[in-house]
């Protein structure tokens, strides 16, 4: 049986807001973990401002480096939000209302309630998608391996969820740890060398300083659950070499 092949995503994180400090991305993480779920590694994140040759350099190069490419922030009723604009022309197609998005916005704001400024958040890149957002009546939105996700936390982790099952996945990133209370500097050339023996996993090294002790968690990634045990093994023998303490998992708080 053949290896399962990886699967990628990129992110771009839009915002002033974010750049400037004012506002903490908290998309990042979940939307990597949520991906790892799903089966797709995410590989790259950029953050960019409100701007609209900014945004679309950066979902061009994501589109075309990775399988997919998500965008968080810029989706909803006010002048700043470009993110839709941006991305259609990114990709050469003109903006356009979508129907049935003015139908779920009419329904949640009601006939009077649909502003102008709310309407906006109907607008999709020609021939685009809506991603269902069970948070508010605004949904989504996709257009080819594009999809543009709200920057408000709980809103974006609905429109996940709406995605849930979508993604042409390979099989999820698979993990394990070792801790090693030890300055990584001590390990650092035997774990070259494992690396080097084993392409097929990552091996991330985290150092620490905790409760007086120093040491560092070594972290093995790979899409084969197979190939993580025989490394860690390795890992182990490596620490207790040079006399290191070791044990299983991440180190305690």
């Amino acid at each position: 049986m053949s290896k399962p092949q990886s699967v990628t995503a990129g992110l771009v994180v839009i915002g002033d807001e974010i750049l400037s400090g004012r506002t903490q991305d908290a998309n990042v993480a979940y939307l990597a973990k949520w991906l790892n779920e799903e089966g797709v590694i995410l590989k790259e994140v950029r953050i960019v401002a409100d701007n609209p040759a900014a945004i679309g350099e950066a979902v061009n190069t994501l589109r075309d480096r990775c399988d997919y490419c998500f965008t968080t922030g810029g989706i909803g009723p006010t002048h700043d939000d470009i993110t839709v604009d941006a991305v259609a022309a990114a990709l050469g197609v003109a903006v356009m209302y979508h129907d049935e998005a003015l139908q779920m916005l009419r329904k949640y704001y009601g006939e009077e309630g649909l502003t102008e400024a709310r309407k906006r958040m109907a607008r999709v890149p020609e021939g685009g998608d809506l991603i269902k957002n069970p948070m508010s009546g605004a949904p989504g939105v996709s257009k080819g391996n594009v999809y543009m996700l709200a920057g408000i936390p709980g809103i974006m982790r609905g429109m996940l969820e709406g995605l849930r099952g979508v993604l042409a996945g390979a099989a999820p990133m698979q993990s394990g740890t070792v801790t090693v209370f030890s300055p990584e500097s001590e390990m650092a050339e035997r774990l070259e060398q494992i690396q080097s023996a084993h392409p097929e996993v990552s091996i991330g090294s985290y150092p620490f300083f905790r409760q007086g002790r120093i040491g560092a968690a070594l972290l093995v990634r790979s899409i084969d659950a197979a190939e993580i045990p025989p490394v860690l093994a390795e890992i182990k023998e490596a620490a207790q070499a040079i006399g290191a303490e070791c044990m299983d998992g991440e180190p305690q708080e």
